[in-house]
């Protein structure tokens, strides 16, 4: 069974994707970026960036039936290097017990706002 998770964000219905979907055991979490869906803001620093899509994407495992523990991959898009360094320690306050397999790219994100996208997939532990 297929089931649709959304996080509330415009984009979702703009663009035609939903921020989450689940497959069986499979919980596939779209890239999330920085964005306060609430208030459709977007803080200035990478490190408050990247605790809003932290905390996005929790809400959103947490309304699939999921939880961090269960994230196996991580992608990060980050918009320039130097941001590594400083995402890491916050990632690893999410994700250091949990040791998902993970990739980090330095690209171009599609607003000039935005400075990292955290993008993960869930499998529901046996």
């Amino acid at each position: 069974m297929r089931r649709l998770i959304s996080s509330g964000s415009p984009f979702e219905a703009t663009a035609g994707y939903s921020r989450a979907v689940v497959q069986g055991d499979w919980c596939f979490v779209s890239g999330t970026t920085g964005y306060d869906y609430a208030t459709m803001t977007m803080p200035e620093s990478v490190e408050d960036q990247t605790r809003n899509c932290l905390s996005t994407i929790g809400r959103v495992l947490e309304d699939a039936g999921f939880s961090f523990a269960d994230v196996v991959r991580c992608h990060y898009y980050v918009t320039e290097a130097a941001f590594a360094d400083r995402v890491f320690p916050i990632l690893g306050e999410t994700f250091g017990a949990i040791r998902p397999a993970a990739t980090m790219i330095v690209c171009d994100l599609i607003r000039p706002e935005m400075r990292i996208e955290i993008e993960v997939t869930a499998l529901r532990r046996g």
